[in-house]
């Protein structure tokens, strides 16, 4: 069954009713009809009128949520908005259920054509950074910067705590997988996952991990949850394996837009070791190293990732960096231990709140 087969679950309209989706104090979420999709879009107030618009992509198994801390820091530098992909978050099923990283992408690219919202500061993580890869290369009028945390690109050696996820892309490995952990509980499935995506899960708070619990349980009463892991995780691995100018890699090569490459040390589903290779594919790159941090550094670190972009964009004359936001990155990077390299191989030769306020738990991924 491939990723581009009819879904297999009942049509967004006729899909039985759950909890709502958490909203956090200051945001708002609306849907968005789009032609054969509809987007939930999570957004925040920005501190004044007339900042540039970003946009925030979020991972396997993840949702808006992911970037709601960041999204807070960076509200008077961006006016900020993060999609919950087709199938994830409080997005119903696409309609042809193609689930494949160019299937995302293009729901991507169908909103910000639709919402006149571009060119935006695109950020991705995980299968996030592969679409927003995706999108910035056959797209470079929609994307003003690029900013890419643990992005999803192909390992010639997947890391072996990577391996499960990837197998969910296999025609019946969810199905036996939901059978074979029918008795956990909601709370031993984030205790998982935060194991899995987080450098170090113990600076989840018990509220933000309560709202996690809360979140996973609304998820897995979705007829389509599971349908949409197993097809998304197939588009992954299907990506992985796509070469010639369709390659990821060599889409990575023709991004235009200047862009930020942040990479954690203790990522155990994106390897640490690809981040050379990123920061030299990608012509504009600076690369942001974190020895501590996991698979989702914005939600660990931040101030840290807040800072590493408010300095890209005083590099490449969008904003004064000024001391506050220097020093704020500073002092951010010494409590993640790691620092920022410099631009494109030079860089790379040189070099779902975090971890003082974890309250966006809730919605973290599963993998990439």
């Amino acid at each position: 069954m491939s990723s581009t087969e009819s879904p297999s679950v009942p049509a967004a309209s006729v899909l039985p009713r759950v909890a709502p989706v958490r909203v956090g104090e200051g945001e708002r979420l609306r849907s968005v009809g789009l032609p054969g999709v509809t987007l939930s879009v999570r957004s925040r107030r920005p501190a004044r009128e007339g900042l540039p618009p970003a946009l925030f992509v979020h991972g396997l198994g993840g949702s808006s949520q992911n970037w709601s801390v960041l999204m807070k820091e960076l509200d008077g530098v961006v006016d900020g908005e993060a999609v919950d992909l087709p199938g994830f978050g409080d997005s119903p099923p696409p309609d042809d259920g193609d689930y494949s990283v160019t299937g995302h992408a293009r729901a991507v690219i169908r909103l910000l054509d639709t919402s006149g919202r571009g060119p935006v500061h695109l950020f991705g993580n995980s299968l996030g950074g592969a679409v927003a890869t995706r999108v910035a290369a056959v797209r470079p009028d929609l994307v003003r910067t690029l900013t890419l945390i643990s992005p999803a690109l192909p390992e010639l050696r997947v890391q072996r705590s990577a391996v499960p996820t990837a197998l969910l892309g296999f025609p019946g490995v969810a199905l036996l997988f939901t059978r074979l952990t029918r008795e956990w509980t909601a709370e031993q499935r984030v205790r998982g996952v935060l194991g899995l995506c987080y450098g170090d899960p113990g600076k989840v708070s018990p509220e933000a991990f309560g709202h996690a619990v809360e979140e996973l349980e609304r998820r897995l009463r979705l007829p389509y949850f599971w349908d949409a892991m197993a097809r998304s995780a197939r588009g992954i691995v299907n990506a992985y394996t796509l070469g010639g100018q369709h390659g990821l890699w060599r889409q990575a090569e023709r991004v235009l837009a200047p862009t930020l490459l942040v990479y954690g040390g203790r990522d155990q589903l994106v390897g640490y070791r690809m981040a050379p290779k990123a920061a030299r594919s990608f012509r504009d790159s600076r690369l942001l190293s974190l020895p501590e941090a996991g698979h989702v550094a914005m939600m660990e670190y931040p101030e840290v990732v807040a800072g590493a972009f408010r300095e890209m964009l005083a590099e490449v004359g969008e904003e004064p960096a000024g001391e506050e936001a220097v020093g704020g990155q500073a002092a951010g990077e010494e409590a993640a231990g790691g620092g920022t390299a410099g631009a494109g191989a030079s860089g790379a030769a040189g070099g779902e709140t975090g971890a003082a306020e974890p309250g966006a738990a809730p919605g973290v991924g599963a993998g990439s």
